[in-house]
């Protein structure tokens, strides 16, 4: 061991003059303990929300999804279609057809989105695990055509889970203008029966806005005859995305964009992650200010020992030999406080992911009780760097400043 870290070393857990000292000693190694541990426990609870939220979305999203670059609709090729269900990581894949309509319940209405899907979508989705009501998951039989609507836009429109009326659905006519003395006349409009359930995401964008209807049911209505505005895909289990993302792009070529899940969502992900990187920083700025107590607890200590240095400089130290002293004494300080506030900050984050001690309000419906949290060891050592570099830095002008001034 050096001899300045074997003096800082001694330093900080001697008894000093002053009990002053080792009271801001103390201090400032909780100080830095409380800003890691909360750093720790902030960002786990921001992983625990995202990974809440991509459960849901993986329940309704699929694995992969193909779009086209150049507008809302593309032709269902078969060929394309054929080619892309003979790729061995490829297990199902379903073709769907999104736009906006208006429906319309008794005297209510509202704009929604009409989301008709092929026999296959329930399969390449997990759609049944996202349904309530006493009815199943079906689109259509040999007399009507069924609507599953989500569970917000359900208490919108008055409908309950089973609504005796059918809904009225609204689209306009492709090309047509609006005829203002009659117009329902530029509309297309057909009626959407229940099955007996409706499906509840936990997103507003899903719950309050989309409509499940058969494919040929939205085409008809949408007047796109063998348009579809995505392919959807199932992989079979341990394929990798990627590569199977590589290998599509080879057979589409030009004019197809492939979506992962987290792609598929990128506006929530990315407005998570801000938050996520905005609590980071908050929290470095509180970092910064406990570190002002490792100053205060230094320039304290400098003066009592004023006496010991001035013996040191004596017998051939120098300035330079000193100042690494008191240095050493700050990272000693932000070392040890580094690695109690993330030893806790662990233990609480593991205790919270396995017993949920911290609810949510009871008076409210969340899409989890607890609050949920998720340990990820590139947020522990993002923490770890962080917290040492900004500990160090914090002390190293005021003690070369300090060391200039009192040791003369």
């Amino acid at each position: 061991m050096k001899l300045p870290l074997k003096i800082a070393w001694r330093y900080l857990f001697s008894k000093k003059k002053h009990n002053a000292i080792n009271i801001i000693s103390a201090i400032s190694v909780s100080g830095i303990a409380l800003a890691t541990l909360t750093l720790v426990c902030t960002l786990s609870v921001f992983n625990g929300f995202q990974e809440s939220v991509a459960s849901f979305f993986t329940s309704f999203d699929a694995e992969l999804k193909i779009v086209s670059t150049t507008g809302k609709t593309f032709s269902s090729n078969s060929q394309l279609l054929n080619k892309i269900s003979n790729l061995p990581e490829v297990e199902l894949q379903t073709t769907t057809l999104e736009e906006n309509a208006m429906v319309k319940y008794k005297e209510l209405q509202t704009m929604i989105t009409l989301k008709g899907v092929d026999d296959n979508f329930h399969k390449v989705t997990s759609i049944n695990t996202l349904l309530f009501g006493q009815g199943k998951f079906i689109l259509y039989d040999e007399v009507v055509n069924y609507g599953i609507m989500g569970g917000e836009l359900a208490s919108s429109l008055s409908t309950g889970i089973h609504h005796i009326q059918p809904l009225e659905i609204f689209a306009p006519k492709p090309g047509a203008k609006i005829n203002m003395s009659n117009p329902s006349t530029s509309f297309n409009t057909s009626y959407l029966y229940s099955p007996g359930v409706i499906f509840s995401v936990g997103q507003q964008k899903y719950d309050g806005s989309y409509i499940l209807c058969s494919l040929k049911f939205a085409q008809d209505l949408l007047e796109k005859k063998n348009q579809i505005s995505a392919i959807e895909l199932k992989l079979i289990e341990g394929a990798s995305i990627k590569q199977v993302k590589e290998k599509l792009a080879a057979i589409l070529g030009q004019g197809y964009t492939i979506l992962d899940r987290y792609e598929q969502q990128t506006d929530v992900f990315n407005i998570m992650k801000i938050e996520k990187l905005i609590s980071f920083f908050f929290l470095i700025f509180i970092l910064l200010i406990a570190c002002f107590n490792i100053v205060s607890s230094l320039s304290m200590l400098i003066i009592e020992k004023r006496d010991d240095m001035q013996i040191l400089m004596n017998i051939g130290a120098d300035k330079k030999f000193i100042a690494k002293i008191f240095l050493y004494e700050g990272r000693l300080i932000t070392a040890i406080g580094t690695g109690v506030g993330l030893v806790l900050g662990v233990i609480l984050t593991l205790l919270q992911e396995h017993f949920g001690f911290i609810r949510l309000n009871d008076g409210f419906q969340f899409i989890t009780s607890a609050y949920p949290v998720s340990l990820q060891l590139t947020d522990l050592l993002l923490i770890i760097v962080t917290v040492i570099v900004v500990g160090f830095i914090s002390v190293w002008y005021p003690i070369q400043y300090l060391s200039k001034k009192i040791l003369r």
